[in-house]
C-alpha cells in the first residue's frame, strides 16, 4: 500500500441541529483512491449560518458506515472537540500527532445549539478532512 497525502474528503455541509457521520475509513473513495488506514491531520470547520453554533468532532470505532452512526450514542467518551464558532467564523482543529483511522472507524460530526447565544437549528458548518491515508 501507499501512503498518500490529499484530503480525505469534498468540503461536507452540515446543517443543524444534527449529528452526522462523514468519513469511514476503508469505505470512503478519496481523490486519491480508496482510503484504508486514515490519518487525519486537521480539519476545517467554517459557520456559514447566522448564529453561533455548538460542533463538535466524534471518533467511532468498528462501524460499517459512518452514515450508521447513532446520534443517540454521541457520548463524550467519542467526543475528540468541542467548540462553539461565531457567525463566519473558521476554526481549526490540529493534532500535534494525527488521529489514526484504521478500517470501519468513522469520524462523525455535530452540529448543535451552544450554551448560550443561539438555537442551533439552521446552523450550516461546512467541515474539511485533511490527512494521509493508505490506499486499498
Amino acid at each position: 500500500m501507499a501512503l498518500k497525502k490529499t484530503k480525505l474528503l469534498d468540503i461536507q455541509s452540515v446543517t443543524g441541529v444534527a449529528t452526522v457521520g462523514i468519513f469511514t475509513a476503508g469505505l470512503n473513495s478519496t481523490p486519491v483512491g480508496v482510503a484504508s488506514t486514515s490519518y487525519i491531520k486537521s480539519v476545517i470547520m467554517h459557520n456559514t449560518g447566522l448564529g453561533t453554533a455548538r460542533t463538535s468532532l466524534f471518533i467511532y470505532p468498528n462501524t460499517t458506515s459512518a452514515q450508521r452512526v447513532n446520534p443517540d450514542a454521541s457520548l463524550s467518551t467519542n467526543r475528540v472537540m468541542r467548540v462553539d464558532i461565531a457567525p463566519s467564523e473558521t476554526v481549526f482543529f490540529e493534532s500535534n500527532y494525527p488521529l489514526v483511522l484504521t478500517p470501519y472507524n468513522a469520524l462523525a460530526v455535530e452540529v448543535n445549539a451552544p450554551e448560550t447565544g443561539g438555537a442551533g437549528i439552521g446552523s450550516v458548518v461546512n467541515f474539511q478532512v485533511i490527512g494521509d491515508c493508505d490506499i486499498l
